[in-house]
């Protein structure tokens, strides 16, 4: 069975088997999800096309060598965690990132 769970967008973007560039690491807390829709937030902002996924497995969570969450994560690369960033915190860091 599978731990995964739908993204805040009520696709099934997320989880390990999805192509989501950006995740999401947590339980699914309100800083999560306050993350996630951060994250949401400055994608379309950017006007980008990258997929938003949320990974709430703690053993999934732990592999990333993450031990304080939420955490950001672009193409299995963690940028931040144990922090809610702002929109525009998240923009600086993907600007660079992401073409």
């Amino acid at each position: 069975m599978s731990s995964e769970k739908n993204c805040c967008c009520g696709g099934s973007c997320s989880g390990e088997s999805s192509n989501a560039r950006i995740k999401i690491l947590g339980s699914g807390c309100s800083n999560c999800q306050k993350l996630e829709k951060n994250a949401l937030e400055a994608v379309k902002e950017m006007g980008i096309d990258l997929s938003v996924g949320h990974v709430q497995d703690m053993a999934q969570i732990a592999s990333y060598g993450v031990m304080s969450t939420p955490a950001l994560v672009l193409d299995e690369k963690v940028l931040s965690y144990g922090k809610v960033l702002t929109k525009d915190e998240i923009i600086a860091l993907l600007k660079d990132k992401v073409k």
